[in-house]
């Protein structure tokens, strides 16, 4: 069976090629890529090439596929699983496997580690490691791009997850956001927070009563508020705030001034940047907690906290970025209900676009760049579909489809491109 895939050779080196996969063996899966999502995690990954944690050290004779926010369907189940699984079943995965097993022991993962196994591919090898840790999750909504998109909602699930606080006198935990507090999302209008803001309107258990969203970029704040509207919010029983705290004196004072003074029970930190991180700290109320949801290409990263609010308000910090089996089972599980990522993505191209766009990610601006795997497209921002129309019936079309969905990607623009786009990358 041959498949086109996009192989990290070593820093920078990212190329586009056919090969042939091996006849799998009876305790693997056979799988057809339909989309990917590129993630600002495998821009680390090339960037670092062999220096990664994830990435083994031989792979300039060995090339990896990159790409772990990816789904599709099975195309062919060894016997081994053949109990669990079907050709024509749809999945997602679960890429951080936590295995001895893997190229890279612990810290193997899809997309990172394993020759016939990335997001970026016409076809892959599922090893039998993602089955044994229960890794390979079906997924059973409409469409394909949602469950690529299900691994960064899986994260940001673990966050809220992870996020703790404490009763006086007790040394007991109590695990998860406070419900009906007060919660910031600094930074909060990339991909990632996107992401957090939907979930967090979409809960069903447990919700703030304010949820303050900041980010200096105007553009994306407007963009933000009318896709998750104040309006819905306070349906939902939630006072939904955008802060553009570039334009503020005192941003600390400002966010603070919305909580009444108390400060925010929870805040979600986006991006790894001192001041913003510091900002956070300053904003906690007693028993806050702040979670660092952003990963650092600076092993020797640091910012400044408020030690005496640890020591006497009880101020505490959590790490999180990714997911674990049961997150990524509930943001599938959210997803076959209704909830739409849509919102998050704001390019699409085809499978030659991945090695410029994947080395160059943090200079392209926007949300999520989704990638269908089968066709050649240049990475295009569904903003600039209409003026493409004008000379483009297909992209006239996409955007005819763009303009009944708010100006989003959807599942009905999903299934046209998939009929109507040009030469097939496979």
């Amino acid at each position: 069976m041959k498949t086109k895939a996009v192989r990290l050779y070593g820093k920078k080196d990212l190329r586009l090629e056919e090969f042939h996969l091996p006849p799998i063996k009876e305790d693997e899966i056979l799988a057809k890529v339909i989309t990917d999502s590129l993630c600002m995690s495998s821009y680390k990954a090339t960037s670092q090439g062999t220096a990664h944690k994830r990435i083994p050290k031989d792979i300039a004779e060995n090339p990896i596929i990159i790409g772990h926010e990816f789904a599709g369907e099975l195309l062919e189940v060894g016997h081994k699983w053949a109990h669990k699984f079907k050709t024509g079943d749809k999945f997602s995965i679960q890429p951080a496997l936590y295995c001895e097993t893997g190229p890279v022991g612990l810290l193997s993962a899809p997309g990172y580690s394993y020759k016939y196994i990335g997001g970026d591919a016409t076809r892959v090898i599922i090893p039998n490691e993602v089955m044994e840790h229960d890794c390979l999750l079906k997924y059973t909504g409409e469409g394909y791009y949602p469950a690529s998109l299900a691994e960064p909602l899986s994260c940001v699930i673990g966050a809220m997850h992870a996020n703790y606080h404490t009763t006086p006198g007790s040394y007991v935990h109590n695990m998860e956001i406070v419900a009906g507090g007060k919660m910031a999302l600094l930074a909060g209008v990339g991909p990632m927070g996107l992401a957090a803001i939907n979930y967090v309107l979409r809960r069903e258990d447990r919700k703030p009563s304010l949820l303050v969203v900041t980010d200096v970029d105007q553009t994306r704040l407007d963009r933000a508020a009318t896709i998750y509207t104040a309006e819905f919010a306070a349906s939902q029983g939630i006072d939904l705030r955008y802060l553009n705290t570039g334009t503020i004196t005192d941003p600390v004072a400002t966010l603070r001034t919305l909580t009444g003074g108390t400060g925010y029970d929870d805040v979600f930190v986006f991006a790894p940047v001192k001041p913003v991180i510091e900002q956070g700290d300053a904003i906690l109320s007693f028993d806050g907690c702040l979670n660092f949801f952003a990963g650092p290409g600076d092993p020797k990263f640091s910012a400044t906290l408020n030690f005496y609010n640890v020591h006497y308000a009880y101020t505490h910090i959590v790490g999180t970025s990714g997911g674990n089996n049961d997150d990524m089972v509930e943001a599938l599980d959210r997803m076959a209900k209704g909830l739409d990522p849509a919102g998050l993505i704001t390019h699409i191209g085809g499978l030659n676009a991945v090695p410029e766009a994947t080395n160059n990610l943090p200079n392209i601006p926007g949300g999520k760049k989704l990638i269908y795997t089968h066709i050649n497209m240049p990475l295009t921002p569904i903003s600039d579909f209409e003026e493409l129309g004008k000379t483009s019936e297909f992209y006239k079309e996409l955007a005819a489809i763009s303009r009944r969905h708010q100006g989003l990607w959807s599942i009905e623009a999903e299934t046209f491109l998939l009929a109507n786009a040009g030469l097939p990358a496979d």
